[in-house]
């Protein structure tokens, strides 16, 4: 955690992984988030993985560090109090549909300065999740050997859509403050995906080819990189990326002569030039399997280690949990005291800055915990108001 983004509060209505993510990240920076559910909690409150409790581990981990406020959205005077929380505040973060009572124009009408950001799925409105909009731009049809389509189980583009909201939010107040104008800044997970095929070189690739790229199972494309196993069983990636990388894993290796061999026959120079080593993958392949074969793991991580060349072994996400430099000694992670009761590593901000102190990761709250601090410091509510709310059903409190 910083402070980089005090004094700065957010609204966010919203669930599942995009929007949340977009407040996650503007929390972990120092802003106050204050997240608005139903009471009870949303549709996301209890998603997988939960523990035997029913408590979800998901949820309370992309909710750090925010405040809750319960209300009944099912009826006018819970949306009203939402509506008039994001005005007091100002900004505003939430997936719900472009129309209705958080529509952007509704709610600016007494707040013009507002800014909102609304994470979609298709720009028309209409939804979409992150497997869904994966499968429309081609990805699972370049994953693996073919010819089955194969889907990833990370949510790559609700991920990226979450980390361009907060990057949005930002960009939209920085006009603010230049010219006093708030607005609106939709934000669909199609465009998100399809703009970063694009930003890949991905469209161009397709239409200046005419055809779909070849399935390479866990070839790295366009460069030397593959999955190898060791002579202990050890699966391990190694991805040259540099003239120095390959020079030394062709010396780790000690086929400098095979090599050779193969450019002489081909009248090729591999030295310097991804392509072309991603081209003739064919004869360079079978080389290195056996190389790498007739070696023990450790042996042959020592000597890439040595020579700067990029390695990982495949292993499960147990295996990366229990890993003291990903996480034990890691130090974006802390202690937190979590809702579920569950101790465990809890993460603070992705990022470093060296000239300010850490501050330990924030836990979730509780639904509804922060409604009645909320609901008094933003819209000036009496406590005799406050408690006649929740004894009426519209507000929780945790």
């Amino acid at each position: 955690m910083y402070k980089l983004l005090s004094g700065l509060s957010v609204i966010e209505a919203s669930s599942f992984v995009a929007s949340p993510t977009a407040g996650l990240y503007l929390a972990q920076f120092g802003a106050e988030v204050i997240r608005v559910d139903q009471i009870g909690g949303g549709p996301d409150f209890r998603r997988w993985p939960v523990t035997a409790e029913n408590d979800s581990l998901y949820w309370e981990n992309l909710n750090r560090a925010k405040k809750s406020v319960a209300l009944d959205l099912g009826r006018p005077e819970g949306r009203e109090l939402l509506q008039a929380l994001v005005r007091a505040t100002g900004q505003f973060v939430t997936n719900f549909p472009v129309d209705g009572f958080l529509s952007h124009e509704t709610l600016a009408k007494e707040c013009p300065d507002l800014v909102t950001v609304r994470v979609m799925g298709w720009p028309d409105g209409s939804p979409a999740l992150d497997y869904t909009v994966n499968n429309a731009v081609g990805y699972p049809m370049l994953t693996g050997p073919g010819p089955e389509p194969v889907n990833h189980v990370l949510p790559a583009w609700d991920l990226l859509t979450g980390a361009y909201a907060a990057f949005a939010l930002l960009a939209a107040i920085q006009r603010r403050t230049a010219t006093g104008e708030g607005g609106e800044v939709r934000l669909p997970l199609s465009d998100v995906a399809i703009g970063t095929v694009a930003n890949m070189g991905g469209i161009a690739e397709m239409l200046y080819s005419g055809e779909n790229r070849p399935r390479l199972g866990n070839a790295v494309y366009g460069l030397f990189g593959r999955d190898f196993t060791t002579r202990d069983g050890v699966r391990t990636m190694i991805v040259v990326v540099t003239p120095r990388q390959w020079t030394n894993l062709i010396a780790a290796l000690k086929l400098g002569d095979a090599v050779a061999a193969v450019e002489a026959t081909r009248g090729v120079s591999f030295a310097k030039d991804d392509g072309l080593r991603f081209q003739h993958r064919d004869a360079l392949y079978p080389l290195f399997e056996r190389a790498i074969a007739a070696r023990d793991h450790a042996d042959l991580a020592a000597a890439f280690d040595a020579g700067g060349i990029v390695h990982s072994p495949y292993r499960t996400m147990l295996d990366a949990a229990n890993d003291p430099a990903l996480v034990a000694n890691n130090p974006i992670f802390g202690a937190a005291d979590n809702p579920s009761g569950f101790a465990y590593p809890a993460a603070g901000a992705f990022a470093t800055v060296p000239q300010m102190e850490r501050q330990p990761p924030r836990p979730a709250p509780r639904n509804g915990q922060h409604s009645e601090e909320v609901l008094a410091e933003r819209l000036g509510l009496g406590s005799g108001e406050i408690a006649r709310l929740i004894d009426d059903g519209v507000v929780g409190a945790g």
